[in-house]
């Protein structure tokens, strides 16, 4: 359980929140919240549903039970379409398309931040030069790299972010932290997992510690 309480103004509150998998509980039943301006950080080891959390939370996955509200109201379909962006393991990337296209096509169907443009955004990231550069030459590091860059362009005021610091050097996880910080001075929310071993960026943070089985 969260030691975060649930707030009727939370930009995410999760009341009862429950998931099992074949007869197994998961996690749950949880009860939180994140507000805007606020970094929620998900820690726990393998096997403790840090990434069916955010999953669930996204949609992905329905839940055995509980309640989620964006902006104090049921979450829907269309409301998490709005105000999520989700950052998991896979990059959600079309292979045989270039960096820029991948960029473009994403913000076609999700939206772009305002005053913001795909190749800024990969300048941002550090793919500035890679913008015609198929996908599936890129490193993993470089793949994780545009999904931030497609992270950044999101006008979605709620971030999932799962092991966002998977695949990056030090400059790289720098990176996310600068994105994060800047993200909720602009009035957003973060729900990061970790496995601990960069702990949190330097923004207003709680925590939430999932247990399980490995």
């Amino acid at each position: 359980m969260s030691d975060a309480s649930v707030s009727s103004i939370a930009l995410l509150a999760v009341r009862g929140l429950a998931f099992s998998r074949d007869e197994t509980p998961i996690f749950g039943p949880l009860d939180f919240s994140v507000d805007a301006n606020e970094a929620l950080l998900v820690q726990g080891g393998n096997g403790a549903g840090k990434t069916t959390l955010l999953r669930v939370l996204a949609g992905l996955l329905r839940a055995d039970a509980g309640l989620v509200e964006i902006d104090g109201r049921p979450a829907r379909p269309e409301s998490r379409a709005r105000h999520i962006a989700y950052l998991g393991h896979l990059p959600g990337l079309k292979a045989d398309l270039s960096a820029l296209q991948n960029l473009e096509f994403l913000c076609g169907l999700h939206g772009r931040r305002k005053a913001q443009t795909a190749e800024a955004a990969m300048g941002i990231v550090g793919l500035g030069g890679y913008e015609d550069a198929a996908v599936r030459t890129l490193s993993a590091g470089q793949k994780k790299r545009l999904g931030l860059a497609r992270l950044w362009l999101s006008p979605a005021p709620l971030w999932l972010l799962d092991e966002p610091y998977a695949n990056l050097d030090l400059d790289g996880i720098n990176l996310v932290n600068r994105m994060v910080q800047a993200h909720l001075r602009s009035g957003g929310a973060a729900l990061i997992t970790t496995h601990g071993a960069y702990a949190a960026p330097p923004v207003r943070t709680r925590m939430l510690e999932l247990g399980g089985a490995a």
